[in-house]
């Protein structure tokens, strides 16, 4: 705790926050910032977003009667604040660590956490939703308040929940977070309309027209040029024109003014929409000055702002997204064909590194993830071969657009699936563990994990040669080997590898599971059958038959549900076939699973070194 946090160490509600006159309140939101900085830069997590809305945080509780009035938060790495201003200050250093708190508004933590925001776009939506069932209730006095980054409306989502509450009566706050920023810059004909600033002579736009990669202002001559209109609507004129008063922009940092417009706002009725600016990472310079990499920089020096990594006596393989970044790079020098695609997570999955050797052929399409497949099934249907990365959490959100679009029509795109499997801290709105059971049933499609780096740039390689499209899922972190960078070779389609030749007992493990069910065989030092299945579909069905020849149980092993995964997979064969074999499948149960650090969630579900090898001698007994 900070010292002389007087005002702070009075408040664990908003009911306390009440009591302050509004005078106090300037000091209350340094001291809250004094109080974030000194936990997250122990523990670890979402910082410079939190930093931003200090002030909207504090005036939203101190005006509004919450939780009667329902909060909405998009994305919810805003809202620690609001956590600690919620009952749960006492909690933020348990952030994100097994068994403590989320580090996103949950429903089932508090009755101050209205609705659930791991993914954007949704506020608007959700809150909409809650301000028409308070009007059927006949409840016209309850605010709906949902506050929405600039990032969160480049999604889909978002504009139809505008599109919806222009036509509504019902009682709807918006407040748009304008920062120009999510986790790397923001993107799109709108980013750009909100941050240009028209005159007679120049317009001036923080970020590139198509790519979100420059950041020099562009002059009235450029946009002429390119052939792009230089006089933009106003936000008040786009937001209007949905039927929705607009009101701003405001300094978010100005308490004054945030007070006066939101008791404005407060007083009105029906949709209204508040526009304030505010400064990602305020308050705490290294995070104003590299707003992406302090968007989460885990542990860090709060007084010199440097940030502290684990230490190790030796180099360290990259992670699979640079490995993924550097290997595109390669393949795109000898194939003009390969195009690159992101939903706004360029510097996350190293696709960075792709658009900086070949802006051209390298699109951040913003937080539009269904966006992002069909107009990857568009450069397809073209003749390009277009890269499509997408984290498998997001994935979710694109399954029409990858059944109806791609593959219905055998357009070939080739889906690099990162963050599949177990992410960590960021729980169960993050976890990649529905990929599979998600992308199995669809026709037209090849789905591979590999075990370590060298193997996925293989699969990369392979990528451009198949009919079908293919999916390569792939985990976050680091890799397990030095020397990745090997002379790539393609794979055969559906062919699994044995890596250790045993008799009664064969280990079938996908992707990142390989590596620790080989430990495991080792370590029990008996004659077990470790395979790397390389794929799930199409699974090799003629090894698993030729097993059963010299084995009689099956240990299936996957980072992923168990249900319609790849154990699921194998059962349906041993079905299929009339095999004569037992199964016994590892992975994740039907259930939704808890934030924590990786290797503990491996631990509790028994998909780690020892895990494993107390399945294998469960057999055996």
């Amino acid at each position: 705790m900070v010292t002389n946090a007087t005002l702070l160490d009075h408040i664990n509600w908003p009911k306390d926050l009440k009591k302050l006159n509004e005078s106090d309140l300037e000091q209350l939101c340094q001291e809250i910032r004094e109080h974030y900085i000194e936990v997250i830069s122990q523990t670890g997590g979402h910082f410079a977003a939190g930093l931003g809305v200090v002030e909207l945080t504090v005036a939203i509780h101190y005006l509004f009667d919450t939780p009667k009035d329902m909060l909405v938060w998009d994305v919810g790495h805003q809202a620690y604040v609001h956590k600690i201003l919620t009952g749960r200050k006492a909690d933020l250093p348990n952030i994100r660590k097994i068994d403590g708190i989320s580090g996103f508004p949950k429903i089932a933590e508090s009755e101050y956490d209205d609705f659930g925001t791991g993914h954007a776009s949704t506020a608007i939506s959700a809150a909409l939703g809650m301000a028409v069932a308070s009007q059927l209730k006949g409840d016209y006095l309850r605010n709906n308040i949902a506050v929405v980054g600039d990032g969160a409306l480049t999604g889909g989502l978002a504009f139809e929940g505008l599109n919806n509450a222009g036509v509504s009566s019902s009682n709807l706050i918006i407040i748009l977070n304008d920062n120009s920023i999510s986790i790397d810059p923001a993107v799109g004909a709108l980013s750009q309309n909100f941050d240009s600033q028209n005159d007679s002579s120049r317009v001036k736009v923080t970020r590139g027209v198509s790519d979100g990669r420059t950041k020099r202002p562009r002059s009235a001559s450029y946009y002429k040029e390119k052939g792009i209109k230089a006089t933009n609507i106003s936000p008040k004129e786009f937001f209007e024109s949905l039927n929705i008063p607009y009101h701003g922009p405001i300094d978010g940092h100005n308490m004054k003014e945030l007070l006066f417009e939101l008791k404005n706002l407060k007083a009105q009725k029906g949709p209204r929409i508040l526009h304030i600016k505010t400064i990602k990472g305020k308050g705490y310079k290294a995070a104003e000055e590299n707003q992406v990499t302090w968007h989460s920089p885990g542990k860090f020096d709060k007084l010199t702002g440097q940030i502290i990594k684990a230490e190790s006596k030796v180099a360290e393989p990259l992670k699979f997204q640079e490995v993924f970044g550097h290997t595109l790079v390669e393949l795109a020098k000898t194939n003009q064909k390969i195009v690159g695609i992101t939903p706004a997570m360029p510097s996350g999955s190293s696709m960075n590194i792709f658009m900086k050797e070949f802006p051209e052929r390298a699109f951040d399409v913003g937080i539009a993830e269904e966006h992002a497949v069909t107009f990857s099934a568009g450069l397809a249907a073209k003749g390009l071969l277009p890269f499509c990365n997408i984290y498998s959490t997001f994935l979710q959100r694109a399954n029409d657009q990858i059944i109806h679009d791609v593959c219905l029509q055998k357009l070939k795109v080739v889906f690099c699936i990162d963050r599949a499997g177990i992410v960590g801290e960021d729980g169960p709105t993050h976890h990649g563990v529905f990929d599979l059971a998600q992308l199995r049933p669809i026709p037209n499609l090849i789905i591979a994990s590999p075990k370590d780096e060298v193997e996925l740039r293989n699969m990369m390689y392979m990528a451009q040669f198949t009919q079908d499209s293919m999916a390569i899922r792939y985990p976050r972190g680091k890799g397990l080997i030095d020397d990745w960078k090997q002379e790539m070779a393609s794979l055969e389609i559906g062919k699994a590898e044995i890596v250790k030749l045993g008799e009664g007992i064969a280990v079938l493990a996908f992707g990142n599971r390989v590596k620790p069910a080989l430990d495991a065989v080792e370590k029990l030092g008996i004659k077990v059958t470790v395979v790397n299945m390389r794929f799930v579909k199409p699974l090799d069905v003629e090894l698993l038959i030729e097993l059963t020849k010299t084995h009689n149980s099956f240990v299936t092993i996957e980072d992923g549900a168990l249900k319609g995964g790849m154990g699921s997979a194998v059962l349906e064969t041993v079905s299929d076939e009339g095999l004569n074999v037992t199964v016994k499948r590892l992975g994740f149960p039907d259930e939704f699973i808890e934030h924590g650090k990786p290797s503990e969630l491996y631990a509790k579900y028994g998909l780690d070194k020892e895990g494993i090898s107390a399945t294998i001698k469960s057999i055996l007994e």
